[in-house]
């Protein structure tokens, strides 16, 4: 994370981009590009994959049609892959802590708008099954209202512009490093939370650089404190996931019961906890550290570590059913990399004397347990 002074850190207005910081829809983009390279016996190519990052299609497609060699011209592609998209978007889930985030700056009455590098008809679509989120921003904005989509500032620039506050006085969140370029070339503020921690090193141009909006601390910008905290807990929405545990990590990790999330997102990182159920009547309290390591070869991958909280829970090589309900912090980063080492006894008290509280208790992850089965 950055440092940021605090004279300099007074923002009156927050600006939030939409793909990949609000809504989970960066792994849904990735299948339809990947069903539609199939169509044309084509795969995804993950490095050029990264470079079209926070684009529209409408700004992507050539590179797109040049980087596969596709025999179709960038009409054609739009019209295909335009309705993909928008039945991929009615499974687009709210990443951890946007609705938080979102209902915080309504109800503090901070002016706050939405500008994103998709058309406003996409935009309008993406939001439309996010109760109340399309009343809560006071402006909505996509690419095709400004002359130049980012990283061009037009669009961070008109969003001042209409909440009438000066560009120097807002706080942009971002994912992409071309949002983060067109925020900073408006001379904003910028918190950037990296949808990939490939690329979390390049973010330097950023204020500051989380790997979570649960991370995110609003009064380091001169606006209104979260007081959702129960103690040194956060509750959160349940974040529900599946998986072999061996040897105190989670493999073959999936997602289950939201549909259309068949892995944690990127920026699920930190120091979590909740129940876990094993092939067995049993539910027990656990404690889970989500890091990124580089493994053979210099690639990333997310190491899940799992850890019973009470202690005397024997769990050997077996399926694990997890729901996540709770946060306690995010772990330091050295380059890329979060810190994989971190996780203290002093989680664990708060972790146990978190799911004994009200505020934890009542969820429904523990009936949702018997209706979920343990293999894929």
């Amino acid at each position: 994370m950055n440092s940021v002074a605090a004279e300099d850190s007074q923002v009156s207005a927050v600006i939030l981009d939409l793909d990949g910081t609000l809504l989970n829809t960066e792994q849904l983009t990735k299948e339809v590009l990947k069903d539609l390279l199939a169509r044309y016996g084509k795969v995804v190519d993950e490095e050029k994959a990264r470079m079209i990052l926070g684009m529209s299609i409408e700004h992507s497609r050539h590179a797109i049609i040049k980087d596969y060699d596709l025999p179709i011209t960038a009409e054609k592609f739009i019209q295909e892959i335009r309705p993909m998209y928008q039945q991929k978007w009615l499974l687009a889930q709210p990443l951890p802590g946007a609705d938080r985030l979102i209902k915080h700056l309504h109800r503090h009455k901070v002016p706050f708008a939405l500008a994103s590098n998709s058309r406003t008809v996409s935009v309008e679509s993406k939001i439309s099954n996010q109760p109340g989120w399309k009343n809560y921003f006071l402006i909505l904005l996509g690419s095709d209202q400004v002359k130049s989509g980012k990283p061009a500032p037009d669009i961070f620039l008109e969003a001042a512009k209409r909440m009438s506050v000066d560009a120097t006085r807002c706080l942009v969140v971002e994912d992409s490093l071309i949002g983060v370029q067109a925020a900073k070339a408006a001379r904003m503020k910028v918190v950037a939370i990296p949808s990939l921690q490939i690329e979390y090193d390049q973010f330097s141009v950023a204020d500051m650089v989380l790997h979570s909006l649960l991370e995110l601390r609003p009064e380091l910008w001169g606006l209104p404190s979260f007081e959702d905290w129960v103690n040194d807990a956060l509750p959160i929405e349940p974040i529900y996931m599946k998986g072999l545990y061996r040897n105190g990590l989670l493999h073959e990790l999936t997602g289950f019961y939201r549909e259309g999330l068949s892995v944690l997102p990127d920026q699920v990182a930190g120091i979590y906890f909740g129940w876990a159920k094993i092939e067995s009547p049993v539910i027990f309290k656990i404690l889970i550290r989500i890091s990124w390591n580089v493994v053979d070869g210099g690639s990333i991958k997310k190491i899940i570590h799992v850890s019973t909280v009470e202690g005397n829970e024997q769990v050997h090589d077996q399926r694990m059913l997890i729901s996540l309900v709770g946060f306690i912090r995010g772990l330091s980063s050295k380059g890329n990399m979060l810190d994989g080492k971190e996780m203290v006894e002093e989680d664990k008290i708060t972790a146990r004397t978190a799911l004994d509280s009200l505020a934890f208790t009542n969820h429904s992850c523990i009936p949702l347990f018997s209706q979920v089965a343990f293999t894929d």
